[in-house]
């Protein structure tokens, strides 16, 4: 399960970018969400992280 982790943000992303394009907004314009995506799915990766280092 975990090894399949950078799906979550590889579908993010490709959503985020469906979004902006359907809506005529630029990259730069829609740039704030990717950098969200990418510091929750590093925060998710972090927490996954530290649980599997617990457990170990």
């Amino acid at each position: 399960m975990t090894r399949f982790l950078f799906i979550l943000p590889l579908l993010l992303s490709i959503a985020w970018l469906l979004y902006l394009r359907l809506n005529r907004w630029s990259l730069r314009q829609g740039l704030q969400g990717f950098i969200y995506i990418a510091i929750i799915s590093g925060f998710i990766a972090l927490i996954y992280t530290l649980l599997w280092w617990l457990t170990n």
